[in-house]
This record gives structure tokens, sequence and C-alpha cells, in this order.
């Protein structure tokens, strides 16, 4: 079998260069353009259109609070390393500032269609000169702000006396150019309107008719300045730097990251968004007092803060949002009376969510918290939620004498003050709290439950693909894998000893772990799929992820792709390998599916000497994307999936269902480009509207035995 140096070296005959790579930072604002794209997709309500939108904001808010402030930081030291694809920060940050633009452009173009559309539904969007001034509506915004907004606004002069203030992240701000009327004194005003305030407020009545709160301020400019003329005005609104960066010599992790926090929300300017038309000394002004020397600065023709719109979403208008789905309960489990423990002892069990419901996870530990054999509970939490059940239940099961330990992961972006408190909370009751590691992210979703029976004690394990976290698994698509092999209960139990003592992991039996491993594994997986086609034998690999960016990996695919191997990726987001490139990737597909729910889970499948899909076929779910992060800096585990009714759901079902959707997937070309597929007369295909509505295989139970069949589905061999 060839090693891993051996097949990277054969790329030195392969044409590209580093163009064999898209840049990781505009693979990810193309996927944000997906996002965007939906929310031109007339098949879904209008609401959910809007909610598209809003998300897009929200992506874009967080990728120049992280990724473009890391690349910032990079030019402001002078590095010069170059990304996978040959460019300098400088280059990179060039580029993004232009698709950023443009991107932003496009969300105007969207919000103005959506905003005209919902007027026309019945939900208005005000405009200062919608509001007749002699009108009830007038009257009742007059009272409204008087009594609910003026008291909360603190205007501040801006002069020697009064230095400019800070604006915390996300702070949207008007200025004033003022002229006092008693003796014509010009004057600047700041008004930053506190993140408490709704962004919209709605006017009373059965017509649903908003006004934003900016709208609503300016109307009422005479209140808050009665003695002032307005020269010029303008709105603005920032993006801080919010990366928190490990310091290796931190010797109290918790302590770091409550200073941390606190230093994040004070971080460098990155992004300035003016409201276009803002006078330019305003905009001196505001640069000066924010100290966006090296932001990106850009100007904004329409809406700041796409993100904000997220506040109309929950008009109550069930007609302009997606039919309620309520999730399934495996059958599997009822039919053992809700014994969670029982269902996983006679087979193991794989449930889908959000198709089935995260209860059975939230279940499972209570029982184990309730069930007086049940001795020791070992449990990872990297995102939790902030109303979590799983912490109830890990509470729980310590102040009724269990032995619990939680792995909580501090450095969750963006979790970190939330997992804080969480950790608080389980010491308290007794648990035993353990940090991971100092520079490495504990990333594996994985829980064990010991229970002492008839024959001894058994270990009972949940492995997903996604957080415990009950408000993403109702949209997250990811995958909750329950077994009582004692094999996986050893496996697991060596990854918990490795990441609470540091006790390297040996003899694994079904599981691989990074960074023990997992590069390594997926290679030599890859090396069998060559020599089977070498051997004359079908090679073939199937593998859904989020992202795809690890040069190592691209390049091991490329020289699978050369010996004949086909692949087909499914990549949601990020993905630097270009397919379709004549003697490089010709056998490459990738593909992505934007939609109702966020595709998350991570599964990959080889063919061990078959055409996929196929019964011999080596099936895996893992908690990992192919990134260096999650190969080299992080605790993630790849589970080889062998018990029959699981293989088959996750690959004849789950991974055939996103292969053959064809009304919301996109194509990724060689070009870097994405193009939206559609049936080409073929009949339509929508994978989330599958799982709706056709029950899953391993959670059927005795229905399944009793005829309750599950719909075939056939795959159709995409060209390229």
């Amino acid at each position: 079998m060839a090693s891993a140096s051996q097949s990277a070296s054969d790329l030195s005959d392969l044409p590209g260069g580093e163009s064999r790579y898209f840049n990781r930072e505009l693979s990810w604002l193309a996927f944000n353009r997906r996002v965007l794209e939906e929310a031109c997709n007339s098949a879904h309500p209008l609401l959910e259109r809007l909610r598209f939108l809003s998300i897009s904001g929200h992506n874009l808010d967080e990728f120049f609070m992280v990724r473009v402030a890391g690349l910032k930081g990079q030019q402001l030291l002078g590095v010069e390393e170059r990304s996978a694809d040959g460019l300098t920060p400088a280059q990179q940050l060039a580029a993004i500032a232009e698709e950023a633009d443009d991107l932003t452009v496009s969300q105007q173009q969207v919000w103005n269609d959506i905003k005209a559309e919902l007027a026309d539904a019945g939900l208005q969007v005000m405009g200062n000169d919608d509001v007749d001034a002699d009108s009830e509506a007038s009257r009742w915004l007059a009272r409204y702000f008087d009594e609910q907004i003026f008291p909360v606004l603190t205007p501040q002069a801006i002069d020697p006396a009064h230095p400019f203030p800070f604006i915390p992240n996300k702070g949207f701000s008007l200025i004033f150019d003022m002229k006092r009327r008693a003796d014509e004194e010009p004057i600047h005003e700041l008004l930053m309107v506190p993140a408490s305030l709704p962004r919209f407020v709605r006017v009373p009545g059965q017509e649903a008719r908003y006004i934003a709160i900016e709208t609503l301020i300016r109307r009422h400019i005479g209140t808050l300045f009665p003695d002032y003329d307005v020269l010029g005005h303008g709105a603005f609104r920032i993006i801080r730097d919010s990366d928190i960066e490990v310091e290796e010599e931190a010797e109290d992790l918790v302590r770091f990251f409550r200073s941390a926090i606190k230093r994040r929300r004070r971080g460098r300017v990155i992004r300035l968004k003016l409201e276009a038309g803002m006078p330019p000394e305003l905009i001196a002004l505001v640069r000066e007092g924010i100290d966006a020397s090296q932001a990106i600065v850009s100007e904004s023709t329409g809406f700041l803060g796409i993100a904000d719109l997220e506040g109309l979403v929950d008009e109550d208008r069930p007609d302009l949002k997606f039919t309620p789905f309520a999730p399934r309960f495996p059958e599997r489990i009822r039919e053992h009376d809700s014994d969670c423990f029982a269902a996983i002892r006679t087979k193991d069990i794989v449930v889908h969510h959000p198709y089935e419901t995260f209860d059975v996870v939230v279940a499972f530990l209570r029982q184990a918290a309730e069930d007086s054999d049940v001795v020791a509970i070992k449990q990872t939490l990297y995102r939790a939620g902030k109303q979590s059940a799983i912490i109830r239940a890990l509470i729980d099961a310590a102040e009724a004498g269990k032995s619990v330990t939680a792995v909580v992961e501090l450095k969750a972006r963006f979790d970190e003050e939330q997992n804080i408190l969480w950790a608080n909370a389980l010491e308290r009751a007794g648990v035993q709290v353990v940090y991971g590691f100092v520079d490495w992210k504990t990333h594996a979703k994985v829980s064990m439950v010991v229970r002492r029976e008839e024959k001894g004690y058994r270990t009972y394990c949940h492995l997903g693909t996604g957080n415990y976290h009950p408000g993403t698994a109702r949209v997250y698509t990811d995958v909750s894998f329950f077994t009582a092999d004692p094999r996986v209960g050893r496996d697991v139990a060596q990854l918990f000893n490795y990441i609470t003592g540091y006790v390297a992991p040996r003899d694994l039996e079904l599981i691989t772990m990074s960074p023990y491993g997992l590069r390594e594994h997926l290679f030599a997986l890859i090396d069998q799929e060559m020599e089977n086609v070498a051997d004359g034998k079908p090679g073939a690999i199937w593998a859904k992820m989020n992202s795809l960016v690890d040069p190592a990996i691209i390049d091991k695919l490329y020289v699978a792709s050369n010996a004949g191997v086909e692949i087909d990726l499914i990549v949601r987001g990020i993905c630097c390998l270009r397919p379709g490139v004549p003697g490089l990737s010709d056998h490459i597909r990738v593909k992505s599916v934007v939609g109702r729910f966020l595709e998350h889970s991570r599964i990959w499948a080889f063919g061990n000497g078959e055409e996929l899909p196929n019964r011999a076929a080596q099936v895996f779910i893992s908690s990992a994307d192919w990134m260096p992060r999650n190969f080299d800096r992080r605790v993630e585990y790849m589970l080889q999936v062998e018990n029959p009714t699981v293989h088959a759901q996750i690959l004849d079902q789950v991974m055939v269902a996103n292969l053959i959707d064809n009304e919301q997937s996109w194509r990724l070309q060689s070009d870097g480009r994405y193009v939206r597929l559609s049936a080409d007369g073929e009949k339509p295909f929508n994978l989330h509207r599958y799982f709706m509505t056709n029950p899953s295989l391993s959670g059927r139970g005795g229905a399944l035995r009793a005829g309750g069949a599950v719909p075939k589905l056939r795959l159709r061999r995409a060209e390229p």
C-alpha cells in the first residue's frame, strides 16, 4: 500500500501548481452567496426567504469578526505567509473586500425585492414618508417614542470635552452635524442605538406595519434636539475583531477566558459600514473616532445590519412560513416502553436529526441519571445552548451520587461565556469538570454510560456528528449513533482518558481519533480504493462534510482521481478542491446542498472493491471536517459503522438522498462557480422533503418487519 508521502510526491507530474486549490476565504464567500440565493428562491415562503437573507448577514458578520480579523492581524504584523492557493494576506484581504462589497450590494437588492413582496402580502416596512403626519399611526409612534425610546437614548456631543465614545461590536449608531439656533454654534452629536432596543417597531393593528428604529428616531429628532437644526447626518455600523487567541502559557483557562471575553468586546475595528450620502466631515469624524485606519470601509445604499431583519420573521403569518414540522420519535425505542438501554442492547440504532427528535438523546441521559444501576456518565460538551436539558440531566445524575465527568470546551467560539456558566453549575453539583487542552479543542461529540447489569458492567455510547444542543438539532441535519458494542465502549473510554489524563490511546478497534492518525487512516482508505482500481475492481469514494480545506487530503484525492477512483463529495460550505480539471480531478464531482435545514452530518463511504452503494462498503460517521485544524489541533473521532441496518440507513438513505437531490443542490465547476442543479426532465427530488415524509430504517423496529417498507432510493449517475 502506498504511503502518504509517496502519494503526495506523485503530484509533481500533475498540472496546475498553486491553482490546484481554491482560496478558502473566497470559497466561504461563495457559500454565503448560495445562502443568499435561497432568499431569492420562489419555492420558499416569503418570510423564510427573509430568514435566509438575515442568515447571510449573520454569516458575513462572523466572517469579518474571525477570518478577516485573522488576516488583518497577519497583515499588520508583516506576515507574508501565503495561502494554499498562493495569496498573501494583503492579496486575500483585497479580494475579500471586493467580493464582500459585491455580496452586500446583492443583499440590498434582495431586501428591496422581498420588502416589496412583503408589502403586497400585507406586511409593510414603512419609511418616514409612509406615515401620514395626521394619522393615528403617527400619534401612536410619537407616544411610543416619548415613553419607550427617548428615555433609553443618550445623545453625546463630540468635542474636546467629550471624546468619541467606545462603540461595541456590531454597534449601530447615528451621527449628526447640527447648529444651535440661538447662536448658530455648530456641534456634532452621536447617538448610539442600544442593542436592547428592537430594530423594528410594530404599529398596533391587524395590518402588520413596522418601522425601523433609526427611521423612528430621525422622525422625532426634534424631540431629542429641540433647539437645533440638522445640517447633515448619517448612520454607521462596525464589526470588531472577536477571535480569542489562546496563550499556551495560560495557567488557568477559566480565568484566561473570562478576561479574554472582556478584551474581545474591545477588539480592533475590522469593518466599518457607512450609510451612503453621509457628509465627508462626518465620515472623517467617525473614522478617526473609532480608529478605523486599518478597517475595511464601505458604503451602503440601503439597510445597515442585514442580520437584524430576523426581527421581522417573528410576525405571526403561518402562510408566509414553512409548514411546521414535528420530528418523529424512533418507533423501536417506543417498542421497548421508551427504555433506551433495552432498545440499544437489542441492536445499534441511528437517529437522523432533525427528522427524528433530539429528545432521544436527552431521554438517554435522563434515563441514565434516574437509573439506580448506572454508575458512571462521561460527556463531551462543545455547544449546549442556553436552555440545556443535557446539563440538567448531568446535574441530576451527580446529585444522585453517580460518577459524572463533563469535558467542557471553553474554546467553542462565541459560546465561551455560556460554557463557563455551565461549567460552574456542573461543578457546584459535584460533576468532575475537565477543560481539555490549552492549544487544542475537544470537538468530538461523545457520551458514555456505564451500567451495572446481570452479567457485569455494560457500556452504552452515543456518538454524534453534531453538538449536544437541542436548539440547533431542530435545524441541523446530523446523525446520532447509539450502541452497546463493547469495542466501541473500550474505544470511547480511551478517548475520554486521553482528554482527561493525557493517556495516549492504544489498539483502538472501531474508532480513529485525531490528532492520533485520523488523516493517515483516511489516506489508507483512499490508497485501498486506488489498489482496487489497479486490480481491475471499481474504486469509489463518497464523502459528506461541511468544509474541505486540508491540502494533503485534497492532493490525495487528486492522486486517487488520476488512478481512476470515482469520487463524489457533498461539501456544504468551503471547498478548496478544484473538481473536473483534466489530468488533475477528472473523476471528482463536488456538490453543495443548501435548503430548509443546514446540512451538518459528516459521513464517509469507501466502495471496498464494488460500486457504491453496496453492503460491503466501509462506512464512517465523524465529528470532523477535512480541515487542518480537525486533523492536527482538535480531538475528533471517526467511527466505522458495521450494523447492517444502520449501514443501510446511512449509505442507502442519507448519502444517496444527498447525491440525487436536484432541488436544493449546487454543482461546483472547475472555475470555482457554483451552478444550481435542476431536474432537467427527471423527477424532482428534495432530500429534506423526503426525510420529512419517510421514516428511517434503523428506528422502525417491528414496523419494518411487519412490512412498513421505506421507499428505495435509486442513484442516478450524474455527469461531471
